[in-house]
């Protein structure tokens, strides 16, 4: 049975996806070795560094005809799953042909091509629920661009926005992240051919050519060097991954505080017995948004794993590269879990723009206080205009008196706003600056984002 909650059937498809898994799973894994293998066969075919029957007979053998229970065994005894399949090719390839399997190659070559052409599947998945989210996004920041909200710092009340302001600056961050996944595929989706310790000794004089031909038959790009133990786009790929769902851990923060019961601006989508509680049967847990910030804290640390890896020794790590084989599969699943649940949440996202309004107004006008210093300081200089307004807001918060009363008792203060100015600068919707006009400006982005496309 599985031991990992990632794999589990009770656990899985709150960290993951059964999509993302397949990606990585043990026969899937399996395959790609093979696929890689049989690549680098038909390539070498070709180009007459081994016989083409050769190329031929390794191409019949799919992983059925693989004894999977003896090849475990070896992996384990090895210490490395390439070695103990490349036995059984020879094996099972007739006629001394299965000797021509891996021919130049080495271990570190057959499973980092095979790790890439995962990877190229799993950005395909990423790249197509980040479109999704962003749709969502924009969806909700057009609909809301002028839905009043209160901008929060340090957790209390601060200046008023509206929700469309808030959920443009979540969309800007994920189509920042779409940019850079487009940025980085070059670099992540990259071959590896290098022989022992990477000159291609074994292949000389037609190595390059090998490499080359292999890569290309893949649909992978052909590295100007062998990067055995420099792992820096790999890295990349999951540091990315880390940032991605610190983004999405960010949101889901929003909303498990927007979603309190104090509070109560926004709900998770009703879905029966979602977010219920064993013993509370009033409770709705915001459960997608709390495991967004779950899933995070584990990317994270699987980030700073693949960095402490990425120290490798000389042409050939000592053991570094096999932290790679936990964080990499781990990170992706967990990052695909996490798109999930934000797609889900974000999807059917429950607006109340009622209680916005209505927690705007709790304040009494005292969210207002900076336009009216602002004004204020036209005429009288910030920092006294400042004090004015804090003594007045101090008054309003002791006496029980409204806002707009204190200001206009304050002799100073009334000699330069009449109480119709008071009361008109302390109008939320008055002093939301260019909120809509950046929210505009994000879904412009937004509309450009599908379309960019970096070269390879």
């Amino acid at each position: 049975m599985a031991v990992d909650p990632i794999d589990t059937a009770h656990l899985g498809d709150l960290f993951g996806t059964a999509e993302m898994r397949a990606v990585f799973d043990e026969a899937a894994t399996i395959e790609r070795y093979l696929e890689v293998e049989k690549t680098l066969a038909r390539v070498e075919a070709q180009l007459g560094v081994i016989p083409e029957e050769a190329a031929e007979a390794i191409a019949g053998i799919g992983i059925d005809d693989l004894d999977l229970g003896a090849y475990a065994g070896r992996v384990a005894v090895v210490g490395f799953p390439i070695a103990p399949l490349v036995a059984q090719l020879a094996r099972l390839v007739g006629d001394g042909y299965g000797e021509y399997a891996h021919w130049g190659a080495t271990t570190q070559d057959i499973m980092d091509t095979a790790l890439v052409l995962q990877l190229r599947d799993a950005i395909a998945i990423l790249e197509r629920d980040l479109a999704s989210l962003s749709a969502i996004l924009a969806a909700l920041a057009a609909e809301h661009e002028s839905t009043q909200l209160a901008g929060r710092s340090q957790l209390q009340q601060a200046l008023p926005i509206t929700f469309g302001f808030k959920a443009a600056t979540w969309l800007a961050a994920i189509d920042r992240h779409r940019r850079r996944l487009q940025q980085a595929k070059p670099r992540i989706l990259t071959g590896q051919l290098g022989g022992a310790v990477g000159s291609l000794a074994a292949l000389h004089p037609d190595g390059l050519k090998v490499r080359d031909a292999f890569c290309a038959d893949l649909g992978l790009r052909s590295p100007e060097i062998t990067w055995h133990t420099t792992r820096d786009s790999l890295t990349e790929f999951v540091l990315f991954l880390a940032n991605l769902t610190t983004t999405l851990a960010k949101i889901g923060t929003d909303l498990v505080l927007m979603a309190q019961t104090e509070v109560g601006e926004i709900r998770e989508p009703w879905v029966p017995g979602r977010g219920t509680s064993s013993t509370m049967p009033q409770k709705r847990n915001p459960v997608g948004s709390a495991l967004l910030r779950t899933i995070a804290v584990i990317v994270r640390s699987e980030a700073i794993a693949m960095l402490d890896a990425g120290v490798q020794d000389h042409e050939r790590a000592t053991g570094t590269w096999v932290v790679e084989w936990l964080a990499i599969p781990r990170s992706t699943v967990l990052t695909a879990g996490a798109l999930d649940h934000a797609i889900a949440v974000l999807g059917g996202l429950e607006v109340d723009a009622a209680a916005m309004e209505a927690n705007l107004a709790t304040t009494a006008g005292l969210i207002s206080a900076e336009a009216v210093m602002m004004r204020l300081a036209r005429s009288i200089g910030r920092q006294h205009a400042h004090d004015l307004v804090a003594v007045a807001a101090r008054t309003a918060a002791d006496t029980g008196s409204s806002f707009a009363e204190a200001l206009a008792a304050n002799d100073e203060i009334a000699g330069v706003l009449s109480r119709d100015e008071i009361e008109q600068l302390l109008r939320p919707e008055s002093y939301i600056g260019h909120a809509t006009s950046m929210v505009e400006a994000v879904l412009r982005e937004d509309a450009d984002v599908a379309a960019y496309e970096e070269p390879g």
